[in-house]
């Protein structure tokens, strides 16, 4: 083999290897989704969601997890940065809730639904805003 045919196949492969760590990094570090600005997918209440999931785990998670979803309900448990809707929708938010929300007061909900918890029975949603 030829000390240029050298070259050029080192080199082939210093490329191919560049672009394979430039394809990994964006693989790995995407952008984060921004679900306050994306439409929601389903719109459901949170006794119906919940029904879902309890009676079909694996079907509901292959519907609704990574999705953005807008789910009304009742507020039954409420703290500085979650709260939960009828006992059996949880959801987390990024930013402090406002003040003017009180437990049994009828809200809408647009989150990421992140799966069940089946000890607790809940389906969970994060990155969640309160729709007006």
């Amino acid at each position: 083999m030829t000390k240029n045919k050298k070259a050029r196949i080192g080199a082939i492969i210093l490329i191919l290897l560049t672009l394979l760590v430039v394809f990994g990094y964006n693989y790995i570090y995407q952008d984060h989704r921004n679900i306050e600005g994306e439409q929601p997918v389903f719109s459901i209440s949170a006794n119906e969601i919940n029904t879902e999931f309890s009676g079909a785990i694996e079907a509901s998670e292959k519907k609704y997890l990574n999705k953005t979803v807008e789910i009304h309900g009742q507020i039954t448990e409420l703290n500085t940065k979650d709260l939960t809707l009828n006992d059996n929708v949880y959801c987390a938010f990024n930013e402090p809730l406002e003040t003017s929300y009180n437990i049994d007061s009828k809200i809408k909900i647009k989150g990421r639904c992140i799966g069940y918890d089946d000890i607790l029975e809940q389906v969970k949603l994060d990155q969640c805003t309160i729709i007006d």
